[in-house]
């Protein structure tokens, strides 16, 4: 609709233009980051191989130290002596000749914090004296100090507004007016996009109406460059140790160096994150690195005592060193799922509900969910057979329901939710059944778990609200309905081994959102079959409290118990 409502009008009419002269500022000086930044994005050389010719570089005699974090020059540089320097240079000494005749300006107005100047060329370096990545390297240098004494570039921005059919539209250019820095530094210039010449109330026939159809993206993996804007930003590392932590994740196959100095995770590296995650989100996060370089420059300005910084960095790392170890099952199990033929043998059973895609049922013990995409293993009850539960979704977190059946005739059987078993999202229960824990030394126990049985949420179809029956004459636990125990109805105890038998002549029985005015029991709805149905007159449906209720409770059976009465 909207793209035969344009060219209705049979032309556009331009309704505003704006001439606007802009600038583009000339870069400060050179510190260490900026310098591994471009090295690995522009001339394709790894921060720590840059860091390595830097250096040699600088005990050549050829730039200054390399290992700064200082941006700004001091006021007494000598500019001119290093441009008189650089002049020899046939590559570059037209621009320096012309900035000596016509007057160069001092550098931007940087970050000087008191370490060393930015990097500088000092004398001039014949090519044939070095190899060919250096003289790459220490070409850059050379042209960012003279594009920082250079001028802006100066160019006019030209914006076009246009209208047709109710829509508007706007096309903007640019002409560059002067190059200034972008001429010895061509890779940063404006690029140039002239306009024709436009007068306000102009008309301009359409020739073509497109629509065009596009679809986002995800996001690339993170190259060297932008790892080290990133680590600068969150204070991990300094213009020192940068390229070593990149360089130590490439040779310990955590990331894998791709075209474009992309960094790819490795399957190794993605699992040992997950690891950290799950026992200590904190150690994948760039706070504790940051808050230590914090305190080392409190220190260094006389802020902070080093013997208190040393003692308290020290208790924090032992006391979260002693938590890992505790939970270091967390990790092997991960290594485990991913790295052995187990993950191989899994099949595909439920979805999970944080991506949404099938996570796969290990049988092997110990029986557990693992899925691929989020590196996420839950553990299940053992000792039994697990089947998916009717493709129910649970409602706090997204994941298909399963149901674990134990083995016996009149063994329990109950649905469970994976995350709601292995991290109870409710306070108070203490009472928690048959999840697998692992003990101090590695071996398979019983510990915390809550199956449906046991969930209090109270309008849950499968949660120990809505299921609940009444309590159980054995223990302090809830009698439950059991939802698959069909034709053989049954209501089983959700902490003791209790099984109540219901009416076998039911066709089909269910909780009721009522409760018996006497003992406030669930009341519970029975079908019973036309055939055998103990009402009079053939009638098939009744209601009642299976306590109070003196068809109902003539009808049941205790088994696996004592008693059966009202409590």
């Amino acid at each position: 609709m909207f793209q035969k409502m344009v060219p209705s009008d049979g032309a556009l009419k331009i309704t505003d233009i704006s001439v606007k002269e802009e600038c583009k500022a000339r870069p400060p000086g050179l510190n260490t980051v900026n310098l591994l930044k471009v090295a690995s994005s522009a001339l394709g050389i790894g921060p720590q191989t840059a860091m390595h010719m830097a250096e040699r570089l600088y005990i050549q005699g050829y730039i200054s130290y390399p290992r700064t974090e200082s941006t700004a020059y001091p006021a007494s540089f000598d500019f001119r002596s290093v441009l008189s320097t650089l002049a020899h240079n046939p590559l570059w000494s037209n621009n320096v000749r012309t900035l000596m005749d016509a007057g160069f300006v001092k550098p931007r107005q940087g970050h000087d914090v008191g370490d060393h100047p930015p990097i500088t060329p000092m004398r001039l370096a014949p090519e044939e004296a070095l190899e060919t990545d250096a003289w790459r390297l220490y070409q850059y240098i050379c042209q960012h100090f003279i594009g920082t004494v250079s001028h802006d570039c100066i160019y006019t921005r030209t914006a076009v507004e246009f209208a047709s059919g109710g829509e508007i539209f706007r096309c903007v250019g640019h002409r560059v007016t002067s190059k200034g820095f972008t001429s010895i530094m061509p890779w940063l210039a404006v690029g140039e996009n002239n306009l024709p010449t436009f007068k306000k109330g102009d008309t301009i026939n359409i020739h073509k109406v497109d629509i065009y159809e596009g679809s986002t993206t995800a996001p690339d993996y993170l190259s060297e460059s932008e790892l080290i804007s990133l680590m600068e930003k969150n204070g991990i590392g300094t213009d020192a140790s940068i390229p070593v932590h990149i360089n130590n994740i490439s040779e310990r196959n955590y990331v894998q160096v791709n075209s474009g100095r992309r960094l790819v995770p490795t399957a190794l590296g993605t699992t040992l994150i997950r690891g950290y995650q799950c026992i200590d989100a904190d150690l994948c996060l760039p706070d504790i690195r940051s808050f230590i370089e914090q305190q080392i420059t409190l220190i260094a300005k006389g802020k902070a005592d080093h013997l208190q910084v040393i003692q308290h960095s020290l208790q924090q790392f032992m006391r979260k060193y002693s938590y890992f170890v505790k939970k270091i099952e967390n990790m092997d199990t991960l290594f485990e799922a991913q790295f052995s033929p187990l993950a191989d043998s899994g099949r595909l059973l439920s979805k999970c509900g944080k991506c949404g895609r099938y996570m796969k049922y290990i049988s092997t013990q110990p029986m557990r969910m693992y899925c691929v995409t989020c590196e996420e293993v839950y553990y299940l009850p053992q000792n039994g057979s697990i089947k998916l539960y009717k493709e129910i979704i649970c409602p706090l977190d997204g994941f298909e329901l399963l149901l674990f059946s134990m083995v016996g005739p009149d063994a329990k059987s109950f649905p469970l939710c994976p995350c709601c078993y292995n991290s109870p999202p409710f306070e108070g229960i203490d009472k928690l059944f048959g999840a697998l824990k692992l003990d101090d030394t590695g071996k398979v126990g019983k510990g915390a778990g809550m199956p449906c049985f046991l969930c209090p949420h109270p309008t849950c179809k499968q949660s120990m609200i809505t299921q609940g029956v009444c309590a159980c004459p054995e223990c302090s636990g809830t009698l439950i309905l059991d939802p698959v125990s069909a034709p053989k109805w049954r209501l089983l105890c959700n902490t003791c081994n209790c099984v109540v038998l219901l009416p076998h002549a039911a066709h089909r029985i269910t909780t009721t959102d009522k409760k018996c005015p006497t003992c406030e029991s669930t009341i519970i709805e029975v079908d019973f079959n036309k055939k055998a149905t103990p009402l009079e007159d053939g009638a098939t449906l009744h209601g009642g409290c299976i306590l109070c209720d003196e068809l109902l409770h003539s009808l049941v059976e205790m088994k696996h118990g004592k008693s059966f009465f009202m409590r």
